[in-house]
């Protein structure tokens, strides 16, 4: 970037914070506290990427379909605060001898929705067919849902999942695999009537039917999603009373993270995910604590997340594509690596709010992270261009400029990313691109570098190693890393007790670190804020938040 590019982004940033503190200076009280005045309880959440592709639990694929599923369905089982597996719809369950044989056993109480569909407009009970239609829309090839890596390769080929009984359900897996509860508690595996899946067909997107504490009510696409408490929810709180607590959740798509954080301190929403970096300097100190002005405002809440924020490079050198790209030499990869500052970026980046990616690809918090691991990559240019030099690029001389393909709300960090590789030599110029488009070129193998994160599907290791494993197509395998020793380790992996488990887990991404194929850059911290009447907001490590037990004060 030229000086004086960047002191022309720097005077829009200034201006930006400028007009913002106006605002909050003339924003008047009674817009901070919220109150419905018809006495409903009604939580405001708004999507800031301003879409959401669909409510079929089959395509559930990023967070904002995640968190919209979790309000409306369940799982068998749900994963807690603490990544502990508690029960769901399955209240018990157990693993046969040989790990072959896992059977669950479902409450008897858990009625779905009231739909037309169903006799008299009733919701029915759910049963084990219900399950076993659930898991097998997910893998039939004709449903095309993202999410059938989760089972394809691991469970039977023939009537892999049974009802045994109406309260009673086995999955049968070709091999062991340990990880299989945690999997279970994916949005993913959201259960599902058939009646009304079969009735609509593609069209279930917008006509969800579920067990969970939120029943669909109204969708203008890209800009109002209306949801009403499900007066049949099966869950009661420690003192018997019955779950959720709100009368409606109302979601609004407004796509700009900043303008977002206004609707919040407007107090017309009533919780944000994260911060914006045009907010982030406004609210936050430098150490990423809340300025103290903005205390009795609201509430900022920091927790473990388990996401690996990454940038990924393409290391299929059979592809014509990467011909002539620098990056299929694993030196060069290598180099790129030491010549970033990890602690830069989480410091004037992210105000605090994570950790420099030195230690792998497994995320902190995540069993089998190792806090000692030696494995990963310190900033080091001189280590840098002592690779380049034995690339065959002494000082980047000779060496085709790299292009970084970014989404549009990266570009600051990527642009800093780019000044320091400029200085070991590495002409680095970015692309950015919507996310959207963005992901299909990256599963489609037409992305050389690009600007990506991993956020954990279940809480277990594995969930970041399959990453790196080729015997699976993107997803996963994005960066189509290909290395045997690791595939067998993945293998061996899979039936072990935690322990030996874990550390073949740092066994393994000790050996796809070397091959540098990603450029880990900061494990992030999750930030929340809501509003101070709002009380009961949860959510657990991979960011699913759970609004059964919010209260407004």
């Amino acid at each position: 970037m030229t000086a004086n590019k960047y002191q022309i982004q720097l005077l829009r940033l200034v201006f930006n914070l400028v007009a913002f503190s106006l605002f909050l200076l003339i924003l008047p009280a009674s817009c901070i506290q919220k109150k419905a005045s018809d006495g409903k309880k009604v939580f405001h959440l708004n999507i800031s990427t301003g879409y959401l592709e669909s409510m079929d639990p089959a395509y559930a694929k990023d967070l904002n379909m995640m968190w919209i599923d979790h309000m409306v369905y369940n799982t068998l089982v749900e994963t807690d605060e603490k990544l502990h597996i508690q029960p769901s719809l399955a209240q018990s369950w157990e693993v046969n001898a040989d790990g072959l044989e896992y059977t669950f056993h479902l409450r008897n109480d858990i009625f779905f929705q009231d739909n037309p569909l169903f006799p008299e407009g009733k919701g029915r009970k759910m049963k084990a067919a219900d399950v076993v239609y659930s898991f097998q829309r997910i893998i039939d090839p004709h449903t095309a849902s993202p999410g059938a890596w989760i089972f394809n390769g691991h469970v039977e080929s023939a009537n892999p999942f049974v009802a045994i009984d109406d309260t009673t359900v086995q999955i049968k897996l070709r091999t062991p695999f340990r990880p299989l509860v945690e999997i279970l508690s994916m949005p993913y595996c959201n259960i599902i009537p058939h009646e009304v899946a079969d009735h609509w067909g593609k069209d279930f997107r917008s006509h969800p039917c579920g067990t969970g504490p939120f029943m669909f009510e109204y969708w203008d696409e890209g800009n109002a999603l209306d949801l009403l408490r499900n007066p049949h929810y099966w869950q009661r709180d420690s003192s018997g009373l019955q779950l959720p607590y709100l009368d409606a959740v109302q979601i609004s798509f407004v796509d700009s993270k900043a303008s977002e954080f206004l609707l919040f301190m407007q107090g017309k929403i009533d919780f944000v995910n994260g911060v914006d970096g045009s907010s982030k300097d406004l609210i936050l100190s430098k150490d990423g604590t809340l300025k103290p002005e903005f205390t009795s405002r609201f509430r900022m809440e920091k927790s473990t997340y388990l996401n690996t924020e990454y940038i990924g490079f393409l290391t299929d050198t059979t592809s014509p594509l990467m011909a002539r790209e620098p990056t299929r030499s694993v030196l060069v990869r290598q180099a790129i690596n030491y010549a970033i500052s990890r602690q830069k970026i989480v410091t004037y980046f992210k105000n605090g709010m994570g950790l420099p990616a030195t230690k792998g690809f497994i995320p902190a918090g995540m069993p089998g992270y190792d806090t000692n691991a030696l494995y990963g990559y310190d900033y080091n240019p001189a280590k840098a261009l002592q690779l380049l030099a034995l690339a065959g690029y002494p000082n980047g001389a000779g060496m085709k400029p790299l292009k970084i393909m970014v989404p549009t709300n990266f570009e600051d960090i990527v642009n800093f990313i780019a000044s320091e590789l400029n200085e070991v030599g590495i002409t680095t110029t970015i692309e950015l691109i919507q996310p959207n488009v963005l992901k299909q070129q990256i599963s489609s193998s037409k992305a050389v570098i690009f600007r990506a994160q991993w956020l954990a599907d279940y809480p277990d290791a594995e969930t970041y190693l399959v990453f790196f494993n080729s015997s699976f197509p993107a997803p996963p395998n994005y960066t189509r890393f290909n290395n045997p020793t690791f595939d067998k380790w993945y293998d061996q992996s899979l039936n072990l007790p935690d322990t030996a488990r874990w550390h073949i887990y740092r066994q393994m991404d000790s050996l796809a670190m070397s091959y540098a194929p990603i450029i880990p850059l900061y494990y992030e911290k999750l930030i929340h804020f809501t509003q101070n009447n709002i009380t009961g907001f949860r959510s657990n490590p991979m960011n699913i938040i759970d609004l059964s037990r919010v209260d407004i004060r």
